[in-house]
């Protein structure tokens, strides 16, 4: 048996399919957390092209014109590893070919205008309320999506009570908290 080298190639042939890209902001919040600009997500169950249909159906569905696709692609991944269930991985084949089939045979060769009429005649069906439910935890319940947007996080243990709660600077001049001021806050002058 003759041993080959497990390059990139090599293993994405492999694997069931994978998204592969690059990110576009380089002086990002993502690109400052990401080890490099390029970024691959191997998926199990699902095809290069099943990931990459869900990819631009959850970026119609969540638009964020400066987020990057590394970041959609998580909820590319958790849908992939729901797809291990043979009745959700039919059900997200099913939407897909739905899609297909309503754009003539190809729905990513669609212009977007197109895009996202054919998604708005998914709504309330099963397979858009899988990709939305997902795509609501996945999207938004990310680090890479924290950095995006400028969430902080929990900040440790000392919640938003002491952390920027009341904190009123942008007004010309704060009133007094009608019951005193936090502990350690000291009056604005």
């Amino acid at each position: 048996m003759l041993s080959r080298p497990l390059t990139r190639r090599v293993f994405l042939k492999a694997s069931g399919g994978a998204l592969v890209g690059t990110l576009a902001f380089a002086g990002g919040p993502i690109a400052l957390l990401a080890p490099s600009r390029s970024w691959a997500m191997p998926l199990d169950t699902l095809s290069t092209r099943e990931g990459s249909v869900l990819l631009e159906m959850t970026r119609q569905m969540f638009p964020h014109p400066d987020l990057e696709d590394a970041v959609y692609a998580f909820v590319v991944k958790d849908l992939d590893k729901a797809a291990a269930d043979p009745a959700t991985h039919e059900l997200i084949r099913g939407g897909i070919a739905s899609l297909d089939s309503d754009a003539s045979g190809d729905w990513l060769a669609l212009d977007a205008a197109d895009q996202f009429q054919r998604i708005e005649s998914l709504e309330g069906t099963p397979f858009f309320e899988k990709l939305r439910a997902t795509a609501v935890v996945s999207l938004y319940n990310n680090p890479l999506a924290f950095a995006h947007f400028g969430y902080q996080g929990a900040e440790g243990d000392v919640g938003y009570l002491y952390n920027g709660f009341s904190d009123l600077q942008w007004l010309p001049d704060p009133p007094q908290p009608a019951d005193g001021y936090m502990p350690g806050q000291a009056p604005q002058a």
